[in-house]
């Protein structure tokens, strides 16, 4: 089975940490997700910065939708892969 790579979109780094501590509690994600600052395009100002929370599932096992309402919970939201 191929890796499975989740991408949650989140407005600010303190919410992208929050987020990532919160996925070992939440969903017993045992790898440390990485944190991404993800700048937008033609935007110069650092506070414009998305972050993202990339969450290796090898296992397959999360589910997107659940995933997705969890981020909307931190104003964010999973990318579509």
């Amino acid at each position: 089975m191929s890796d499975v790579r989740h991408v949650l979109v989140l407005p600010d780094r303190d919410t992208a940490e929050e987020v990532a501590g919160e996925l070992a509690d939440r969903f017993g994600v045992a790898e440390e997700p990485q944190l991404v600052r993800d700048a937008l395009v033609g935007e110069d100002d650092a506070e414009d910065a998305q972050w993202l929370v990339v969450v290796e599932d090898p296992a397959g096992r999360l589910d997107s939708a659940t995933l997705d309402a969890f981020a909307a919970e931190y104003e964010g939201w999973l990318e579509a892969p």
